[in-house]
């Protein structure tokens, strides 16, 4: 099967989710046979902090603008593709949603990694850059990182016909138990590019947790975050890290928080792959909560739900054998029903499915 994608960005990690998620599920597609084509905008901020100019198993093609070269070679592409596939973000999505359209292909998707935004952009009477007016009824099956609730509003708002979540998950050869660092050495951690709709909940299970614990060490990795965040001096920065350091450090967090961002909490079901990435590290896992968080680990055994700081605090008091027990746990689930490899038989057999309700 060859699928040809139109997407966000796979050769770089900074300030977005969808390259480490990309990457691993390219991996397990070539081990599987199959193989990806990924069509990514060449633009400065990605390019300045590239960690893939490769993809083993793939195809990039990097491209300045949507162009007569880049229409050639998207053609060219597609011409024998089986499955053509949009993301969301896409910085170029209508265009190639047209350029779909104009084609006879045998199966079309779209494949959105931000459905909540999308939705409340939706809500809030403002457009959504990468779907166009038609909605998404022209799309054989549309994918969404978020179940639950979500797949009934993308065909209720967007008019979807066929839709199913495909949630995040982890390749376990990049992301599993590394040595000990003292650079990135803590007793809380958390990871993730600074987002203004989970700043509420950051500030309250991680910034009050450490205004409290004084002599603890707390500490923060990722991108984009405000001169005007709420620092404290126990409080550690490490500006974003490259996949290839995540696993260090995962590994040297004595506990280490998940926050999930708003939209995606209200909806449920929507597990962040920060959370498959840490616990394939072998890190003990504290988040926030919400709906759905039990079809993916088990509260209390193999990660633990914070709703105040006060939770975070009793969390942070456990013992290390009660929290190496709970990392074990929640490492054997990761291993057995969240990795890339699962997701990549997932969607083949949900784009076979699609493929025969077509014929």
């Amino acid at each position: 099967m060859k699928l040809v994608v139109f997407g966000l960005s796979v050769s770089s990690s900074w300030g977005n989710g969808h390259a480490t998620l990309w990457r691993g599920l390219i991996g397990a597609l070539a081990a599987l046979g199959h193989r990806v084509v990924f069509f990514e905008r060449d633009v400065p901020y990605y390019a300045a902090h590239r960690d893939v100019d490769q993809l083993p198993g793939g195809d990039l093609v990097l491209y300045e603008g949507w162009d007569d070269d880049t229409l050639t070679a998207a053609k060219r592409h597609l011409d024998d593709a089986d499955v053509s596939m949009i993301t969301s973000y896409c910085p170029d999505a209508i265009a190639a949603a047209d350029l779909m359209l104009d084609m006879d292909l045998p199966v079309r998707v779209f494949y959105d990694l931000d459905t909540p935004v999308t939705l409340e952009r939706l809500r809030e009477g403002r457009p959504v850059p990468y779907i166009s007016s038609r909605g998404l009824g022209d799309f054989d099956l549309v994918l969404s990182y978020t179940g639950g609730l979500a797949l009934s509003a993308l065909r209720d708002q967007l008019g979807a016909r066929r839709t199913a979540p495909l949630y995040g998950s982890v390749d376990p050869e990049v992301h599993r138990p590394a040595g000990f660092r003292e650079h990135y050495r803590a007793d809380l951690s958390y990871l993730g590019t600074y987002a203004e709709d989970r700043q509420r909940a950051l500030t309250e299970l991680f910034v009050e947790p450490a205004r409290r614990r004084r002599g603890r060490r707390f500490l923060i990795g990722g991108a984009q975050y405000p001169p005007d965040f709420p620092w404290a001096e126990n409080i550690a920065f490490v500006r974003h890290l490259p996949p290839a350091e995540h696993p260090s450090f995962f590994s040297s967090s004595r506990l280490t928080l998940n926050v999930t961002r708003s939209p995606m909490a209200g909806l449920g079901f929507c597990p962040s792959g920060r959370l498959f990435e840490a616990a394939a590290c072998g890190a003990p896992l504290v988040t926030d909560a919400w709906e759905g968080l039990d079809e993916f680990f088990t509260p209390g055994e193999e990660i633990l739900v914070a709703r105040g700081p006060e939770d975070v605090l009793a969390a942070m008091d456990l013992d290390d054998a009660e929290l190496s027990h709970m990392a074990c746990a929640a490492r054997e689930r990761v291993l057995a029903e969240h990795t890339a490899e699962r997701r990549a038989e997932q969607l083949v057999a949900v784009l076979d499915t699609t493929a025969s309700a077509r014929v």
